[in-house]
């Protein structure tokens, strides 16, 4: 199954949100209604990255990797760069 990794940003706030999904389109709408706990408070959100893997497993770890990275400024490095 194919799973993507993503980042959105929020369009009024300087925030960012990483998560991985099988879905990404029904993903990201959920997400721009508030069906996210964790993203309704600075609704709406625009799509800054996605990265599409052949498993789960693949893109759980780079969803790992990327909230590793604690720094607005070097995920945005992370983005300009993939």
């Amino acid at each position: 199954m194919a799973c993507t990794t993503y980042i959105l940003k929020s369009i009024k706030f300087d925030k960012y949100y990483i998560g991985q999904t099988s879905n990404l389109e029904k993903r990201l709408a959920e997400h721009n209604k508030g069906r996210s706990k964790s993203t309704k408070p600075y609704l709406p959100y625009e799509l800054t990255f996605h990265k599409s893997f052949d498993s789960r497993k693949d893109a759980m770890k780079e969803e790992k990797k990327l909230k590793n990275i604690k720094s607005s400024a070097k995920l945005v490095e992370y983005i300009n760069c993939n």
